[in-house]
């Protein structure tokens, strides 16, 4: 038996058909997988094998970013060379929100913070420590990343912290790391490292705005919690 291409489809089937009559937002995910596929395998179409992939991570693209070459390839009808087109092109994806992202936000609140930041670190299976740098107008001016650790702790140099924040005059910064677990009560030694860093910055007269803990759906703020 044949592979079921995408040519062998019912006009109204065809994915790359319908994004060109109809428009990219009226194509399902598993659509705009089935065109990153191509075809599918003797026993299910493009779409049949985009559904099944997308039904063993409960339909969530993030879940799909994730995978490897090797776990896409797990599944029959996918090679290399298909597992690489998803991958790319969910690669591609990730950099375009994350650039419209950090064109220098405002930040009026610790969510605006979560939001930028869990684009960056939600998602890592390691601990990152990160610094916005902002300036009167409370904008970003910079971000850095300070230092990246192990699966449940990274250790912060503090003189990094504020060298980056003096050579670019930044008044305020507001400090982020993510936690791999999910859990998002701050350890002790979080708070330590978040008083060490709020002394040092009223020595340098850099006020510390915020400290955030990220995950991948949420996030803790120091300053909303009253431990600033």
């Amino acid at each position: 038996m044949e592979k079921l291409t995408i040519k062998s489809w019912a006009l109204d089937d065809r994915p790359r058909e319908k994004l060109i009559a109809k428009g990219k937002v009226a194509l399902s995910d598993a659509e705009l997988i089935a065109i990153l596929i191509g075809s599918g395998n003797r026993d299910e179409s493009a779409v049949g094998l985009a559904k099944r992939i997308l039904n063993s991570i409960n339909g969530n693209i993030n879940e799909l970013a994730k995978l490897s070459v090797e776990k896409l390839t797990e599944f029959k009808g996918i090679g290399e060379a298909k597992a690489i087109n998803i991958i790319t092109a969910l690669e591609l994806g990730k950099r375009r929100q994350l650039e419209a992202a950090l064109e220098k936000p405002t930040i009026t609140s610790s969510k605006d913070v979560a939001t930028l930041m869990q684009q960056i670190i939600g998602d890592l299976e390691h601990e990152e420590f990160w610094v916005l740098f902002l300036n009167n107008a409370n904008k970003v001016i910079a971000k850095s990343q300070i230092s990246k650790g192990g699966l449940t702790a990274t250790i912060v140099d503090i003189r990094l912290v504020f060298k980056k924040a003096l050579e670019i005059a930044s008044v305020g910064i507001i400090v982020c790391h993510n936690h791999p677990s999910g859990k998002l009560q701050p350890s002790n030694a979080d708070k330590h490292l978040t008083q060490k860093i709020k002394e040092a910055g009223i020595t340098l007269d850099i006020k510390l705005l915020d400290h955030l803990i990220i995950t991948e759906k949420a996030y803790f703020s120091f300053a909303d919690e009253g431990l600033l």
